[in-house]
């Protein structure tokens, strides 16, 4: 880990690393963090690349778990439901003109968690796996010592701008990565004041629900839309599902919302038939709470009373709102479920809703101006899982195995491991490991049920179908992330500074410079 000292600042302040562009506007724990100044030292490197023409409007898109396995089976999968091989496919986003790796450990984990990741990404600072914007010199879940060590984020920044700014997530919006968006809490778990022990409570830290509705930057965030509504209604009160709430401070968030914006066209929506009925170009400040937990997998939206909107349309609805606002826009779309489905060791879901993701960024791509609008898609880490034995092309992605013979044609049967039984292409390193619940079934039903350790015959079992759960080697509990390099791809003003391997809080420097959030460029 990293920690801050007199020497290193100075060294930083000598070297003419930290920018006015942030003195006047970050804390000093921030700008004065060698995570932060070795950032800004990574894009002046990069800054004479390409002609300097400002980002009006940023869309950061993070798909959670997305690494490059679950990109490449994705796009195969794409390609082969259109009728094609699938291997020659290419998803919206990998049309980009330029891309990098990215770095995604934690300042104190090689395999890091969602909120360091989301953290280097929106403040330019590395930081302790389930810390969110409270810089490493600090203890997880601890108050007392995250005092002072608060970071701001770029979108409080352009808030501070004057920009409108939105979250979309199919998670809960307290979640990890959106929350890391707006809210500074050294415990990502306290989503609402249930969660809140009552020592942190007396040291002053809120709950991440509270810390969205109160955002003090500019006048609060303008579009709020995903899961989480349980963390945002008392206990005492159910809402549309006939679900309670979590709050146990009696307190109804989404009131608060409507009160606080009472002077303009605020709404506050639970369904797909709401939020379809709104006259977007007319609102201002727009709350939709879907689920009372995390949003349905894309595979599953369609069962939910009322229904879900997709990714594609939640972007679509908050692009209509954002961009009435002559200074600009900063929007961040997490496809939060992708996650999830590798969690459950459900490659189906997760790539299907991969596949979603494509398309709302599709949908970005084709109704904004790639000379003023800088989009960005990346990940937040990956999953361990695995593409693997050696199919023939074309063959399902989500299919067993089945070869070439030794004159490169395909064979008809599968292909067969040591034991004597066929396997699937797509596997996972760890976790719960196979199950089969039949199609249209499965998802987070697996946590139901015991890891199953090993290989299973697969023989008279379609692996193709949603309900399938993959096998796993290591017998786990829940299947985990992975630590190795994500990927990164950028269109739009500023694209040109993500090149080659990059930390991962590089990015809020690209953000950063292309936007000018902090008042002037780097240089």
């Amino acid at each position: 880990m990293r920690r801050l000292s007199k020497t290193i600042i100075a060294t930083a302040v000598t070297c003419g690393l930290v920018s006015v562009a942030h003195s006047a506007v970050l804390p000093d724990v921030q700008s004065n963090s060698p995570w932060f100044t070795d950032g800004k030292a990574a894009i002046d490197k990069q800054l004479n690349l390409a002609p300097k023409k400002k980002a009006k409007n940023v869309i950061l898109f993070v798909g959670d778990g997305m690494g490059v396995s679950t990109i490449t089976a994705a796009r195969i999968l794409a390609g082969q439901r259109q009728g094609d091989t699938g291997e020659e496919n290419v998803l919206s986003f990998e049309k980009m003109p330029y891309s990098a790796q990215v770095k995604t450990y934690n300042t104190n984990q090689q395999t890091p968690d969602s909120a360091g990741t989301m953290t280097a990404m929106m403040t330019g600072v590395k930081t302790k796996a389930g810390v969110i914007n409270i810089a490493p010199d600090t203890d997880r879940a601890n108050c007392d010592t995250a005092s002072g060590y608060e970071l701001k984020t770029a979108l409080e920044m352009a808030e501070e701008k004057g920009m409108s700014t939105g979250i979309i997530s199919t998670a809960r919006v307290t979640h990890a990565t959106p929350a890391a968006t707006y809210s500074k809490v050294p415990e990502r778990n306290w989503e609402s004041d249930d969660g809140l022990p009552e020592e942190a409570k007396a040291a002053g830290c809120k709950d991440i629900a509270a810390q969205l509705v109160e955002l003090e930057a500019g006048d609060g965030i303008d579009v709020v839309m995903g899961g989480g509504r349980r963390h945002f209604i008392p206990e005492t009160t159910t809402d549309s599902e006939g679900k309670s709430g979590k709050r146990t401070d009696g307190r109804d968030l989404t009131n608060e919302w409507l009160e606080r914006y009472n002077d303009q066209a605020a709404f506050y929506v639970e369904d797909q038939s709401s939020f379809s009925g709104l006259d977007l170009a007319n609102t201002d400040k727009l709350l939709a709470l879907f689920n009372s937990s995390h949003m349905e997998y894309n595979t599953d939206r369609l069962k939910d009373v009322g229904g879900e909107p997709t990714v594609a349309e939640m972007t679509e609805g908050a692009l209509e709102v954002l961009k009435k606002n002559d200074n600009g826009y900063f929007l961040m779309v997490e496809s939060g479920r992708i996650d999830h489905g590798h969690h459950a060791g459900n490659a189906y879901r997760a790539l299907d809703d991969t596949i979603a993701f494509a398309n709302a960024i599709q949908y970005a791509m084709d109704n904004t101006d790639p000379e003023e609008t800088l989009i960005i898609v990346t990940a937040d880490h990956s999953h361990v899982f695995t593409i693997a034995g050696y199919p023939q092309r074309g063959n399902p992605i989500l299919g067993v195995v089945k070869s070439t013979d030794g004159n490169g044609q395909p064979k008809a049967d599968p292909s067969l491991a040591a034991d004597g039984m066929p396997y699937t292409t797509v596997g996972y390193a760890n976790g719960l490991g196979f199950a089969d619940y039949g199609d249209g079934n499965g998802g987070d039903q697996r946590y139901g049920d015991d890891a199953h350790a090993g290989r299973a015959d697969l023989t008279s079992i379609d692996t193709t179908h949603s309900g399938f759960h993959q096998e796993a080697l290591v017998p786990l509990g829940s299947e985990t992330h992975a630590g190795e390099d994500i990927t990164v791809h950028a269109v739009g003003p500023g694209a040109h500074l993500l090149q080659g391997v990059i930390e991962q809080n590089v990015i809020f420097h690209v953000i950063n410079q292309a936007a000018e959030l902090g008042g002037v460029a780097y240089q």
